[in-house]
């Protein structure tokens, strides 16, 4: 019997397994403008060959090591042969929520607060929430109203925060090894049967912003120099 279809998403497709879970299909498929790759766009731009490969084991390598440490996620085992990675089943918060951790002001954090800061000060693990809606260009959202909305609860968010922080460390740590400063990541978070906050999605080189002796690094030069 082949597995079913249930979600055709921009750059990953979901599949509904016997077992109860799901399979993430990675694809090659990336998001730009006018045939250049950029992660901040909403939209497939242009297909990259060997991009979906690449982001798999990225998530993977980062996925082994959060487990390694409990750090709770939607992972259970990848497939490099055909993209894959089986994953439990989860309820994202919403529509979907994504949170941002940042050490730098930069990007978007930068353009909204630069009459309070200079380019690229240190930012102390700083976490925000966007709701996930490309038409509203992923309109930013505060705990007050994530909770009043019945998004998440009190408890959840303080889970999300402290979840965001711990694996931003994680992500930093292993970028240092390798000569690389984290600046900015930017995550998925869901919730179990049990209500209990774990990581979905993946931990690629197009989820965060990565520098290189003060120069920020492409996401697909980043890939060659993770590995």
């Amino acid at each position: 019997m082949e597995n079913k279809l249930v979600y055709k998403g921009k750059t990953k497709d979901v599949f509904a397994l016997e077992n109860g879970n799901y399979a993430l299909k990675f694809k090659d498929d990336v998001t730009g403008k006018d045939g250049k790759f950029d992660p901040g766009e909403n939209q497939v731009g242009l297909s990259i060959n060997g991009i979906g490969a690449i982001n798999l084991k990225m998530t993977t390598y980062f996925f082994e090591i959060l487990k390694e440490k409990g750090i709770k996620t939607h992972w259970v085992s990848s497939d490099p042969e055909n993209n894959t990675m089986e994953v439990l089943p989860c309820t994202v918060f919403g529509k979907g929520l994504e949170v941002i951790c940042r050490y730098k002001a930069v990007g978007s954090f930068y353009r909204r607060y630069s009459e309070y800061c200079e380019l690229g000060q240190d930012l102390p693990a700083y976490v925000e929430m966007t709701f996930k809606n490309d038409e509203k260009g992923d309109p930013l959202v505060t705990k007050d109203a994530l909770v009043d909305l019945g998004v998440m609860s009190p408890e959840q968010y303080e889970a999300t925060k402290v979840a965001t922080q711990e694996i931003t460390a994680v992500v930093a740590e292993e970028m240092r090894k390798r000569d690389l400063d984290l600046y900015d990541i930017k995550f998925e978070f869901g919730y179990d049967a049990d209500g209990e906050v774990i990581l979905i999605d993946e931990i690629s080189a197009g989820n965060m912003r990565v520098y290189r002796d003060g120069k920020y690094v492409e996401p697909l030069e980043l890939n060659k120099l993770f590995f």
